[in-house]
């Protein structure tokens, strides 16, 4: 981190900061790894206009976006987007309408539904304007045993006589599409292997290597069923970072939705295959220091969403041996360390990585890149632009 320390010497503390020979390096693995299908950028990985545009060049097989919601689908269809798939299910009427202008000027946007209700919605609003609505059935490919249910709580179509119900009751809405269908395995690639407690981790990785062959056969009967009696599908969505090696190798699945591994995040570190660099990191200052061991940095409070645990809390990068106190975390205005090797001074800077990759957006405007020791440019984020959509 010598070289970031002279590319950043002049920029006030905190600055979140990206490595671009890192991030050019994850993308092509993100190449390689996925082999022949095609790649969906899921943009809240991401948060940044002119970074996803910079990804979306890089790789091979681009195909479109997935969104978070249909406020950021509009906001990247005025950039000039274009081929979205709208990540979860969408219930306000004038977020909705908003974007019918652009699907009727031909503009490809596709959301999601998991039961009737969202479906019946859709319909209603496309029957309004006289707009066919495109939509992608999301199915869930959680396993559940007796003892334990593992995965996500999401989606209701969690049996093939639910997505086949599901799927005949379109047939009534003419003005709905079933286009696609997402199998995403939350439970693989959405949980780490490596547990904060050890004996967790190899249950978590039995549970993953049992739920691999499950997810996999019911992916593969509902695509067999689906095509057979929806002729208008178009694609087959599945993976993300955590389990991208695992879903390239899935014959029924056409595209991969990929984010965190661009900014490759400190949550992903606790995965077993993730041959990727961190790429964004964040600065903080050092400004006190209580005690030879202790030091203290303004601000740093960026702790991840998700269910609570040290695995969310942000991780110290450099200079090593430096470690979060337990009983403090990261504060929102201070974050106190414990200096192992007793080498920071007041003054000087700590680079740490933040556990979730889009989320580290929400708090600054901007991201200062750098390559080698040579700072390159500025890129706005969402919050830079004067937007938020979380």
């Amino acid at each position: 981190m010598h070289d970031a320390l002279k590319a950043y010497a002049s920029l006030k503390r905190p600055f979140a900061s990206l490595d671009m020979e890192a991030m050019d390096w994850n993308i092509g693995m993100v190449n390689r790894l996925s082999k022949t299908k095609q790649v969906r950028i899921a943009t809240k990985s991401v948060r940044s206009v002119e970074l996803l545009h910079y990804i979306a060049q890089k790789l091979t097989n681009h195909v479109g976006w997935m969104t978070f919601d249909c406020e950021e689908t509009q906001f990247l269809l005025e950039k000039g987007f274009d081929n979205f798939l709208i990540g979860y299910p969408q219930i306000e009427k004038a977020a909705i309408a908003s974007l019918v202008p652009y699907i009727a000027n031909g503009s490809k946007v596709v959301f999601m539904v998991d039961c009737e209700e969202q479906l019946a919605y859709l319909n209603k609003i496309g029957e309004a304007f006289e707009v066919r609505l495109d939509i992608c059935l999301d199915i869930n490919l959680s396993t559940e045993y007796k003892w334990m249910y593992f995965g996500t709580r999401r989606s209701s179509l969690h049996t093939l006589e639910n997505v086949m119900r599901l799927c005949t009751k379109q047939q009534e809405y003419e003005w709905t599409d079933i286009v696609g269908i997402m199998g995403y395995e939350a439970q693989i690639a959405g949980v780490t292997d490596q547990s904060s407690s050890k004996w967790q981790t190899p249950v978590i990785r039995m549970l993953k290597q049992h739920s691999k062959k499950k997810l996999a056969q019911f992916r593969q009967e509902v695509v067999r069923e689906m095509t057979k009696s929806c002729p208008s599908i178009q694609f087959v969505n599945g993976g993300g970072t955590g389990s991208i090696e695992f879903t390239s190798q899935a014959e029924e699945v056409t595209e991969l939705t990929i984010g965190s591994a661009f900014f490759y995040p400190a949550l992903f570190s606790r995965y077993d295959h993730t041959p990727y660099e961190p790429a964004m990191t964040y600065a903080l200052r050092v400004t006190r220091k209580p005690s030879e061991q202790i030091v203290v940095c303004h601000g740093g409070g960026y702790v991840a969403s998700g269910a609570t645990g040290v695995d969310k809390n942000p991780v110290p990068l450099w200079p090593p041996n430096l470690t979060l106190l337990k009983h403090e975390g990261a504060g929102e205005v201070q974050t106190p360390l414990y200096d192992k090797d007793r080498t920071l001074k007041i003054g000087d800077t700590v680079f740490f990585r933040h556990a979730k990759a889009g989320e580290l957006c929400e708090h600054f405007t901007e991201i200062h890149a750098r390559r080698g020791d040579r700072y390159v440019k500025t890129f706005k984020t969402y919050r830079g632009e004067g937007r938020c959509f979380i």
